[in-house]
């Protein structure tokens, strides 16, 4: 089974691009960040015809996620545990069965923080504090999950091209990376790094200052898995030449495929 993440940075700039890469790369899920749209005015038939479950977690202009899946979703849950104030829609659950196991997935668009230090900042921190609770408590069932999307981390510095540019940014403030590698440690398997060690492999390219052109990327995009699915990775990848298209996201997709 080959899953996908994406942060396609608005549903209405990538009407067309999202649609194109999904008949290209035929991912059996696809879990999507800021489609900047409610639930209502998500175009959900347009990926309904290219034979995908939909669900969505929508927010009117900002964030919002969405899971787009060939194979039923079951017990969808929208929100992150811990905090019933919290009213930014940036996590969302499903469950896919496959022929032989049924995984867990968690679609995530972790918070920016910047400006760092300051309100967003612990916005982030706390946020992330209550994703480590969640991932204690799906790892205690001991069933296979993956927490993917966009993670706004930088883990390490060869996941910048230029690393010294980003230390006073919330991407890569030491508390983030602490915070994030506390969760790596709680078990999970970065399914990219498994795979592919190589330094100048990113996710991410501003549109600014000719980020692109200049391979000035940042990889913040990630698939975590569980020890069960770790287990059964076959590979993982990034569909990187997807930034050179026409009207593209700042972000491209990162797969993983699993024996599923």
């Amino acid at each position: 089974m080959k899953i996908a993440t994406f942060n396609i940075n608005g549903i209405k700039a990538r009407i067309n691009a999202l649609p194109e890469w999904l008949n290209e790369a035929q991912p059996d899920v696809a879990i999507l960040q800021e489609i900047k749209s409610v639930d209502e005015n998500f175009p959900r038939e347009l990926f309904e015809d290219l034979g995908y479950n939909v669900e969505t977690h929508g927010q009117k202009s900002f964030n919002g996620v969405a899971l787009l899946s060939k194979h039923p979703l079951e017990d969808v849950t929208r929100g992150l545990p811990g905090d019933d104030s919290d009213e930014q829609a940036r996590w969302i659950e499903g469950t896919v069965v496959g022929s032989q196991h049924a995984l867990r997935i968690c679609g995530l668009y972790l918070p920016n923080g910047n400006p760092a230090p300051g309100p967003k900042y612990d916005y982030k921190l706390a946020w992330m504090k209550r994703m480590h609770t969640r991932a204690e408590a799906l790892m205690a069932l001991e069933t296979p999950f993956l927490m993917a999307g966009d993670y706004n981390i930088i883990p390490q510095p060869e996941d910048a091209a230029r690393p010294e540019a980003w230390t006073e940014d919330a991407l890569f403030r030491p508390e983030s990376r602490e915070a994030f590698r506390k969760l790596v440690n709680l078990g999970f398997t970065d399914a990219f790094r498994a795979r592919d060690p190589r330094a100048e492999q990113y996710s991410f390219w501003d549109y600014q200052a000719g980020a692109w052109n200049r391979n000035d990327g940042i990889r913040i995009d990630h698939f975590l898995l569980s020890p069960t699915c770790a287990d059964l990775l076959t590979d993982c990848g990034i569909d990187k030449d997807i930034r050179a298209r026409e009207k593209p996201s700042d972000h491209v997709p990162v797969w993983v495929e699993l024996d599923l």
